[in-house]
C-alpha cells in the first residue's frame, strides 16, 4: 500500500477517533497494511488496536493485550465503521491516565 494513501487513512481514524471519544489523547499511525491506534499518556504512546486493511476500505480489528498479542475484535467494516466498533468496545482503554 502506498505511503501516501496510508497516511490520509491514518490522519481521518484518527480525527473520527477523537470526535467518537471527545478527547484529543490518540494518534494513529499507518505500519504497512495497518493503523495502529495509540494513547497518549505522560510517558509515551501507548498501542491500544489497530485496523487491518482486508481490501478497498474493508478493515478489521484487533486489540493488543496485556501480554502484546493481537485479539481480534468482531466483525469486518469501512474505516468509519470499525473506528465506531474500536470506541464501542474499547473504549475504556482509550481514556488518558489523567481523564
Amino acid at each position: 500500500m502506498p505511503a501516501l494513501p496510508t497516511k490520509h487513512y491514518a490522519t481521518e481514524l484518527q480525527r473520527q477517533l477523537r470526535s467518537l471519544l471527545g478527547h484529543e489523547q490518540i494518534v494513529t499511525q499507518g505500519y504497512g497494511c495497518h493503523l495502529l491506534i495509540k494513547r497518549l499518556d505522560d510517558e509515551e504512546p501507548i498501542v491500544v488496536a489497530r485496523l487491518t486493511e482486508l481490501g478497498r476500505n474493508r478493515y478489521s480489528a484487533a486489540f493488543r493485550s496485556h501480554n502484546g498479542r493481537w485479539e481480534p475484535l468482531p466483525g469486518t467494516g469501512s474505516l468509519e465503521e470499525m473506528a465506531e466498533v474500536v470506541v464501542t468496545l474499547l473504549q475504556p482503554y482509550l481514556q488518558p491516565d489523567n481523564y
